[in-house]
């Protein structure tokens, strides 16, 4: 099977892309073994070094393993998507769910850990979310992140930040046509205000029980919403 000379450069890149085209177009279907070095080499008109580092590559995507002394078999046709790609893909109230125990969580830490620093980020991101009530849908979600990104950076947990900043693109678009299609803001430009300042003042006060149940209420009362569009 020919598979065609590649251009110049990258060639790992196209290397490995072109191999895997190969295998999740079916040319070689799962548990066959792949030709050897020199003779992919040769088809994509590539070193061995080249064909080497693309196999790594479609290794570490899941498609093929090397097995020793037997060769490179293919394993899977379709490669493992990553956290990114799943959370890309995902429906926003599968993430909303997740989002849910994460903050929580993330909410009863920040009671306990906050400090004076903490407090006045707080304070200025609950000042900044009222501040975009007169603000368009899109600047009025992006201050409600803000926020609860404060609340989940008090917990000072690394784990919990990054996960959250995982979440914030779904959650960005699903929270924005939310807006739009519910017309929340018609009537109460800083929709959820009063929770929101509730939420800051357990922190404040470090009751952690208070600030987890508060939190909780907002975002199940928000995951219905979603739910129902």
């Amino acid at each position: 099977m020919s598979l065609g000379p590649l251009r110049p450069s990258p060639l790992v890149e196209q290397a490995t892309e072109h191999l895997r085209e190969q295998i999740v177009g079916g040319a070689w279907p799962v548990g066959t073994k792949l030709p050897g070095e020199t003779t992919l080499a040769a088809s994509l008109g590539v070193g061995r070094s080249t064909v080497r580092e693309a196999l790594r590559a479609l290794a570490g995507a899941g498609l093929v393993r090397a097995r020793q002394g037997a060769g490179v078999f293919v394993i899977a046709a379709e490669p493992d998507e990553d956290w990114t790609t799943q959370l890309r893909r995902a429906a926003v109230t599968d993430v909303y769910e997740v989002r849910i125990g994460i903050e929580v969580e993330a909410a009863r830490l920040a009671a306990r850990r906050r400090t004076d620093e903490d407090l006045a980020g707080l304070t200025a991101a609950l000042a900044g979310r009222r501040a975009a009530a007169d603000a368009g849908d899109a600047a009025f979600v992006d201050a409600d992140i803000a926020l609860h990104a404060a609340v989940v950076a008090t917990a000072h947990n690394p784990v919990l930040s990054a996960l959250f900043t995982e979440f914030v693109p779904t959650l960005r678009r699903g929270l924005i046509d939310m807006l739009a299609l519910l017309d929340l803001r018609s009537g109460d430009p800083n929709h959820g205000d009063d929770g929101h300042a509730s939420l800051v003042d357990a922190v404040v006060r470090g009751d952690g029980d208070a600030a987890g149940r508060t939190l909780r209420e907002e975002l199940e009362q928000t995951l219905a919403r979603l739910a129902s569009l």
